[in-house]
């Protein structure tokens, strides 16, 4: 059954099968073997890709400090505090220019309080930042059984020029 919020059927919830068409190392080098075979008119609702080995990578990015941590906050409330500001000017005639500033002020030093009290609680357990990944170790391109001597004969042809 789906839902209108599903990205698919139920039935496209389990992995796919079918036969190896290839393997690569990159997402980008399966991905391009896929779009050279949809301009080859290659029906791709049979083609998937399959990612194997599958790591979860984070990469350290910084060490936070009290420093990093108030600045961050101050711009971050600044820029929600320019956002209310220009609301509050819309609705002033002529446009008050203490009251634009007192709510970007207001909102950076909200915005560096906040951030400040999420550090503090924050550092005791993780004192830096980082960026995490989901990476395969490669990717197959895998096409149902009964087309895979179609999609070889497509991939075999040169590439259509555009």
């Amino acid at each position: 059954m789906s839902t209108p919020f599903a990205r698919g059927p139920v039935n496209q919830q389990r992995v796919p099968k079918g036969d190896v068409l290839g393997t690569y190392e990159t997402y980008a080098e399966a991905q391009s073997v896929v779009d050279r075979l949809a301009k080859a008119d290659f029906t791709v609702a049979d083609l998937s890709i399959i990612g194997n080995d599958l790591k979860t990578v984070e990469r350290v990015t910084r060490k936070l400090s009290w420093n990093r941590a108030a600045l961050e906050g101050a711009l971050s409330g600044a820029w929600f505090g320019l956002f209310i500001g220009l609301l509050l000017t819309f609705f002033t005639e002529p446009i008050n220019w203490s009251l634009f500033i007192a709510a970007l002020l207001i909102g950076a030093v909200a915005g560096m309080f906040f951030r400040l009290i999420s550090y503090g609680i924050a550092r005791r357990s993780r004192d830096f930042d980082s960026q995490t990944q989901v990476l395969a170790s490669n990717y197959q391109v895998l096409v149902a059984g009964e087309h895979l001597a179609k999609a070889q004969d497509a991939l075999s042809r040169p590439a259509p020029s555009e």
